[in-house]
């Protein structure tokens, strides 16, 4: 049977409304049907046409000024008494544009949320919370025109997994199917939400944090990550390296190795933070920063060359954690510029490593060696760390 429709509303004026609706309903029903076979305790899912309204609301809101500045509103399909500690409004506001507008810059931090649920029948916006039941429902107005829809993993915890990223009259819903080749980096798993081992840590994986830094700087970047105690990464690097850094710089890899998982303080937090800032902030330095894969940085500023005895990369293999995407050999010239081609040339060369790059239009590409393929695999994540 066709999902029942919560409240009669009115054709929608943002026609993509409706098309990504029923899409990322079954998304949703499938993942909560998984959770609780397995035993979780999960939110409610919202409907259909809960979802289209939710979707057509945040995209004209996300298209209006409050006192001029652009609003920046996560919204949560949540009833009050489903979370802990809400903040609850006297009174229950209808849910359209305006009001929601209204409200952004009261929920505009990470972490806070509008409350969104039925209220006799019609959704409304009846406060705002932190905390989220698993799996929950949210919608986040991330630029003009451009909307996430996440689910939580529950708690305290920011952390969220992608389900669907709207733009215009794009939808992108996530295949969480792609990760299921034998070769996918841990950090796909991680961020389509199949690997919940310490999700709500900070220190579940530093390489999420790493590349939504890298992201955030908007100059481009690059990150070689090679194994711990080997130096043959530098004969794929022109000598003298630039910026040698010596000793390696292992503040993360300290705090990650002197606060186990979940006990982390908020002190700990933001030295974490600022460390993963750091370290992103060096690769917006024009050339290769190079870590290793416990975290410690060696060096950056650095040219990557073909390393000797090895051809040429000439073939690569794309794809995007996407519903419909398909998988494409290309030249490594068709995917970016110099930054990607020297990436796709690295991990060619050094197999055991894997390259992080960020491109200054907001594109982010993983590039790892896979055995399976025999070949570069360059995986395009951007859907993923919105």
């Amino acid at each position: 049977m066709p999902p029942s429709r919560s409240q009669s509303i009115v054709p929608p004026s943002y026609p993509t409304a409706r098309t990504a609706a029923a899409r990322i309903y079954d998304h949703f029903a499938r993942h909560l049907s998984a959770a609780r076979q397995q035993g979780a305790e999960v939110a409610e899912g919202p409907d259909v046409a809960a979802i289209e309204l939710i979707i057509e609301t945040a995209f004209w809101a996300s298209l209006r000024r409050e006192e001029g500045y652009m609003p920046q509103i996560s919204l949560a399909f949540v009833a009050p008494q489903a979370v802990e500690w809400p903040l609850m409004f006297g009174r229950s506001l209808p849910f359209a544009a305006e009001p929601v507008t209204r409200l952004a810059p009261a929920v505009e931090r990470p972490g806070i949320h509008l409350g969104v649920w039925r209220v006799e029948g019609q959704l409304s916006v009846w406060g705002a919370t932190r905390r989220l039941p698993p799996s929950c429902f949210v919608l986040e107005v991330v630029a003009p025109g451009l909307l996430v829809v996440k689910h939580s993993r529950g708690g305290e915890s920011e952390k969220f997994v992608n389900v669907a990223v709207l733009q215009g009259d794009q939808v992108k819903v996530i295949d969480e199917a792609s990760a299921r080749s034998l070769d996918c980096p841990d950090l796909l798993r991680f961020l389509l939400g199949l690997d919940n081992q310490d999700a709500n840590t900070e220190s579940a994986n530093p390489l999420i944090h790493l590349a939504i830094s890298m992201r955030g700087h908007g100059r481009g970047g690059s990150l070689l990550v090679v194994p711990a105690g080997s130096e043959l990464w530098r004969e794929s690097l022109a000598q003298p390296v630039l910026y040698d850094v010596v000793p390696p710089f292992s503040i993360l890899a300290e705090l990650l190795r002197d606060q186990p998982p979940g006990k982390q303080g908020q002190g700990w937090t933001e030295a974490f933070r600022r460390a993963v800032d750091t370290v992103a902030g060096l690769t917006a330095v024009d050339g290769a920063t190079v870590m290793t894969d416990n975290y410690e940085v060696l060096a950056f500023g650095a040219k990557i060359v073909r390393r000797p005895g090895f051809s040429q990369v000439s073939a690569l293999n794309v794809t995007e954690p996407i519903e419909g995407a398909v998988a494409k050999v290309v030249d490594p010239g068709q995917l970016g510029g110099t930054r990607h081609l020297s990436a796709a040339q690295f991990v060619n060369d050094q197999r055991d490593s894997i390259a992080l790059i960020a491109s200054q239009d907001g594109r982010f590409t993983v590039f790892a060696w896979s055995p399976c393929e025999s070949m570069v695999h360059a995986h395009r994540i951007e859907a993923l760390l919105l």
